[in-house]
């Protein structure tokens, strides 16, 4: 397995275990935020990738 594909499989890792942080912890408010926040990224990721 190649540095680039266990780097990509820990950084996928580590959104999931956040993702189960805010789940776990029962706050709605925990949850509406993460998720909003991983909207955010993946659009300004897709504005980016346009530039580069």
């Amino acid at each position: 397995m190649s540095i680039n594909k266990t780097r990509g499989f820990l950084y996928w890792l580590a959104r999931l275990l956040g993702d189960w942080k805010a789940l776990s912890s029962g706050s709605g408010k925990k949850i509406v935020k993460r998720a909003g926040r991983r909207a955010a990224g993946k659009q300004t990721g897709k504005a980016l990738r346009k530039f580069f």
